[in-house]
């Protein structure tokens, strides 16, 4: 069973996809749009690829706060998430992303990436490395 990961920010959505047996995720693209409010477009693109690469679960990251607390951005995915399983009609797990982004950016760093070149990729990377989180959690039972 193939999962898609997603990292959702205000104006981007990262996007990661596993191999067929579930084991590694891999960066896919990252998926940018003008306003934060205008989801219709992404939520298009995001059912694309879900048919293209044949999912059947959606990995969302969390957003919670340092002291496991949901904020804004937690509530906003929250929401995110439901239009998501409307749109698709996939189950969506919630997975804790925190430090995703910031374990991202010193991979990146680490691998001599340039600054400038970073912003195109950090999303996607994001995305992976939830993906991934979730697959080493739940094994091959997911999958």
């Amino acid at each position: 069973m193939r999962l898609i990961g997603l990292d959702y920010g205000t104006k981007t959505v990262g996007v990661a996809v596993s191999d067929e047996l579930g084991i590694t995720a891999q960066p896919l693209e990252t998926i940018t749009r003008t306003s934060s409010k205008k989801l219709r477009k992404t939520l298009a693109r995001i059912e694309s690829l879900i048919k293209e690469y044949d999912v059947e679960k959606i990995v969302l990251g969390n957003p919670k706060n340092m002291n496991n607390t949901e904020g804004d951005r937690s509530v906003q995915t929250e929401a995110f998430k439901e239009q998501l399983e409307r749109r698709t009609g996939l189950p969506v797990v919630l997975w804790d992303e925190r430090l995703t982004t910031a374990e991202s950016e010193r991979i990146l760093i680490s691998g001599g990436v340039r600054r400038e070149n970073r912003k195109a990729v950090i999303d996607q990377l994001a995305a992976s490395i939830i993906l991934q989180s979730y697959m080493d959690a739940n094994g091959n039972e997911e999958s």
